[in-house]
């Protein structure tokens, strides 16, 4: 099966070249939840082409990782939470940008006027296809092209979002709405940040009620901070391109960006899982499951 075909197994896990998918339900049979859980920035693949261009090794490019974030959420499908999580790295191609939104300056030839982004993401150095790391540093050793560029994009991120689209799709056809939660990580720097006397754990991004209704992150975040859980409201994340473009309220479609402390569950240094990651996981399974038993009547209603 290529990576850009519509997901069309029989079984309730798929894995291509893009992604990896778990279903809670075989392909073709209702969602038992309306729920969609994505993870676009944990994926560990740096394809060859991609290190044969870098001024960097894959180790130093790995800190713009969401470091096993797709390992702390791998349990949700078990409570009927369709899950899928980005395969390939986020300096690679990353899934939480519009597909586009490149940087004309790190390209040999001359974008297509389309390609030609002017974010504040692009630039960061922060675009579709990433100039930098975390720390600024920058991976490439020489300019890329287009055609690099838009066989990441038709080789990764197309996929992707056509099968996380397609997953919305069912959650709402079954249930008359659908909630995406896009699940993330943050250094534990950026956590200790608007004069804060601590850091926060999680932060949960809504675009200031624009991506969902209000009942879905006072939910979450009553569940989160019952387990112990510092929680703040769209700072210093309130969501990216993956909240912006699918969280339709109007529509019945509700999305929510969960950004977590990494300080709770790696050694940010090494990379390296710490004691903290396994209760992390469980934690985060009994939010899951509390969300995937929650009555959501509310977000269906006229």
């Amino acid at each position: 099966m290529n990576a850009w075909e519509p997901i069309a197994a029989n079984e309730p896990d798929l894995r291509t070249d893009a992604f990896d998918l778990r279903r809670a339900a075989p392909a073709g049979a209702a969602p038992p939840t309306p729920l969609v859980f994505a993870s676009p920035h944990s994926g560990r693949l740096y394809p060859a082409d991609m290190m044969a261009a870098a001024a960097l090794d894959a180790q130093s490019i790995r800190r713009s990782e969401d470091a096993y974030v797709d390992d702390l959420i791998a349990g949700a499908a078990e409570f009927g939470v369709a899950t899928i999580t980005a395969r390939y790295a986020r300096a690679y191609i990353d899934l939480n940008r519009e597909a586009f939104e490149l940087d004309p300056g790190m390209f040999a030839d001359e974008l297509p006027e389309f390609a030609r982004a002017r974010t504040a993401r692009v630039a960061a150095g922060l675009g579709a296809i990433a100039r930098v790391v975390s720390e600024g540093q920058e991976i490439y050793a020489r300019k890329l092209t287009f055609a690099e560029a838009r066989g990441r994009i038709d080789g990764a991120h197309r996929p992707y979002h056509a099968t996380l689209g397609a997953l919305i799709g069912e959650a709402h056809a079954a249930h008359g709405f659908a909630i995406l939660v896009d699940w993330h990580s943050m250094p534990a720097a950026a956590a200790r940040t608007g004069g804060r006397d601590r850091s926060c754990d999680i932060v949960l991004g809504d675009r200031f009620g624009a991506a969902c209704a209000g009942v879905l992150p006072a939910r979450v975040e009553r569940e989160l901070e019952a387990l112990g859980y510092r929680v703040a409201r769209n700072t210093p994340y309130a969501g990216g391109y993956t909240t912006e473009h699918y969280g339709r309220p109007s529509r019945r479609v509700h999305a929510l960006q969960i950004e977590i402390n990494r300080a709770l569950y790696l050694d940010e240094a090494t990379l390296i899982p710490t004691a903290g990651f396994e209760t992390l996981k469980a934690d985060l399974a009994k939010v899951a499951r509390a969300l995937a038993h929650a009555d959501w009547s509310s977000l269906g209603a006229a």
